[in-house]
């Protein structure tokens, strides 16, 4: 009788035992595996999205500064062909009453006053290369030129980089390109760069500081389009 009631207790303890292990088996295939939900990776994602346009953005901006500081390189290289020029004609600066873009003017300067035509064109913009001591009316340069002016006068503009348009402005107007797009775009939408008579380079944003209002017998002429 003992042993009978032995076997049958071990009976059930066996078999309580192996139905533990079942349902902790079961328990254990239906348990979901950790992971991402869809918001999660969507969040992730945008993050991932802005910090890549955060650096582009941050990126674009110091290789412009760059550019713009190889920019005032050129204008004061080009400062020195327009003082040697002076220099010829009492202090007077290349003028052409028939011009209207910036190249049929300035091609006074080349070769006898400078034969590096690279100066002509912004580092920042896409403008192409020029043959060396080639005419430059005969092609397309950067720099927009304030015909008219003399070196005597230090506080006013000679050269800039092409403009939106050639019309006077005031502060606070637009002068360089806002959106990276034509007209005015040498530095992308980083603004420009201004030559003063003093041979000091300034740069600006794509609107004026300072006022460049119109003054009897000075014309403004850009680049060709």
């Amino acid at each position: 009788m003992w042993n009978i009631n032995f076997w049958t207790k071990n009976n059930f303890a066996c078999a309580d035992g192996l139905r533990y292990k079942s349902l902790m088996t079961t328990s254990r295939r239906h348990t979901p595996a950790p992971g991402f939900s869809l918001i999660e990776l969507l969040v992730v994602v945008a993050l991932i999205v802005i910090v890549i346009a955060l650096a582009g953005s941050y990126g674009a901006n110091r290789r412009q500064e760059t550019q713009k500081q190889l920019c005032a390189d050129n204008l004061q290289k080009i400062y020195l062909a327009l003082q040697i020029y002076a220099n010829d004609y009492k202090g007077g600066l290349p003028r052409n009453t028939n011009a209207t873009t910036s190249e049929q003017v300035l091609d006074e300067l080349v070769p006898k006053y400078t034969a590096d035509t690279t100066i002509f064109i912004c580092p920042g913009g896409r403008d192409s290369l020029l043959p060396s001591g080639e005419p430059l009316s005969r092609y397309m340069i950067s720099y927009a030129y304030y015909m008219g002016r003399r070196l005597d006068d230090p506080q006013k503009v000679l050269l800039s980089d092409r403009q939106v348009n050639t019309e006077p402005k005031r502060a606070g107007e637009v002068i360089f390109s806002l959106n990276g797009k034509p007209p005015g775009n040498n530095h992308s939408k980083y603004g420009g760069n201004f030559l003063m008579a003093d041979g000091s380079v300034q740069a600006s944003g794509p609107q004026l500081t300072f006022s460049l209002a119109e003054t009897p017998g000075v014309v403004l002429l850009n680049p060709r389009p």
